[in-house]
């Protein structure tokens, strides 16, 4: 089996996860350029943005991980999106805004033959999903160039699954992870585990290479990783206050403030689980919301909130992802992140 390095073309078997809403390229290239793999998330890009930001990438001649979701979108429920705004509609009236003239809408498209088509020219080296793997021909495409391809596993039977229909490494997530958990088979959170419990059994079951996530802020983490069974480790929220980072300041003020010691997964965001810091929102609605509409159809009425309380200084309305371990979010440069993570590979083989 190739080693990791040798799929990801890189340095060091260390990949940044992609943070959409937090990030751009900038962050990613000052990664890649410390020796590990930057990631690019273009859920939430315009098709303008994602051929802008693909460019930058290309031209630095770095390896690159470019980012995509591949939910199937919902079907629109006009009674769950009326309950919706009526749990909303409180919220709206104290910042003085009509809850009837926000439009309904995704906000986040999964990966189709359109952006197949825009991301060919640029041949990304490496493709990450997440929420499983597109469809076959779609997925074929992207092999096409050759391409490495990522998805992140929940449980074992996602990795086995992943495995199974074409993913060249899989990354374990664990339920310590910050943003969105990965889970697309069955969406029961009892059966998710901690990263220490899922990867040894994931390294057990699959024989592509096995990437730990979740938890993972320090080189003494990268460390126990690899001594599981890791091939690699995945870090997200460790580069959330990175000032490469594009993470807004009253995120940043909570991943360093004592609210950052409570995270929980919530849906209230997007309809989908992510995993946060607790504020108003999750605490008055509940972090699993039977009301919320299915992801991501729940955004375009939380948006307004979020901006409305946001330029009162409030990030009460606001998804401040960040995983169970925010010890290692430090204003420093990426690169140094980056290598301070990797020495945790020192020695391991």
């Amino acid at each position: 089996m190739r080693t990791l390095q040798a799929l990801l073309g890189t340095e060091f078997p260390l990949i940044q996860a992609p943070m959409a809403g937090a990030q751009g390229s900038a962050l990613a290239l000052a990664v890649s350029g410390a020796g590990a793999l930057g990631s690019l998330p273009a859920a939430m890009l315009t098709p303008y943005a994602l051929r802008a930001e693909l460019a930058v990438l290309a031209a630095s001649g770095r390896p690159c991980n470019v980012n995509f979701f591949c939910h199937t979108p919902p079907e629109p429920d006009a009674a769950r999106e009326a309950a919706w705004r009526a749990t909303l509609a409180p919220y709206y009236a104290e910042l003085g805004l009509d809850i009837a003239a926000v439009p309904a809408g995704a906000g986040r498209a999964p990966f189709s033959a359109d952006l197949a088509d825009l991301i060919a020219p640029f041949r990304p080296p490496v493709v990450s999903f997440h929420f499983g793997l597109p469809a076959p021909a779609l997925l074929a495409r992207v092999k096409a160039w050759g391409a490495t391809v990522l998805s992140s596993a929940t449980t074992v039977d996602e990795a086995v699954w992943l495995q199974a229909h074409g993913a060249d490494a899989v990354i374990a997530q664990g339920l310590e992870a910050g943003g969105h958990r990965g889970h697309f088979l069955r969406h029961d959170l009892s059966e998710q585990m901690g990263t220490f419990a899922l990867l040894p059994q994931v390294v057990r079951a699959v024989s592509v290479p096995v990437i730990a996530a979740g938890g993972i802020a320090d080189a003494a983490a990268v460390r126990a990783a690899r001594a599981l069974g890791a091939a690699g480790v995945q870090v997200g929220t460790a580069y959330l206050c990175c000032p490469e980072a594009t993470t807004t300041a009253l995120h940043r003020a909570a991943l360093h403030s004592d609210a950052a010691r409570h995270t929980a997964l919530t849906n209230v965001f997007t309809g989908r689980p992510a995993r946060g810091i607790v504020n108003r929102v999750m605490r008055e609605l509940g972090s699993l919301s039977a009301a919320a509409p299915e992801f991501p159809l729940a955004t375009a009425a939380m948006a307004p909130l979020r901006a409305g309380f946001e330029a009162r200084g409030s990030a009460d309305f606001s998804p401040l992802w960040a995983g169970q371990n925010t010890r290692g979010c430090c204003a420093v440069p990426a690169a140094e992140l980056t290598r301070a993570l990797a020495a945790g590979f020192e020695g391991v083989h």
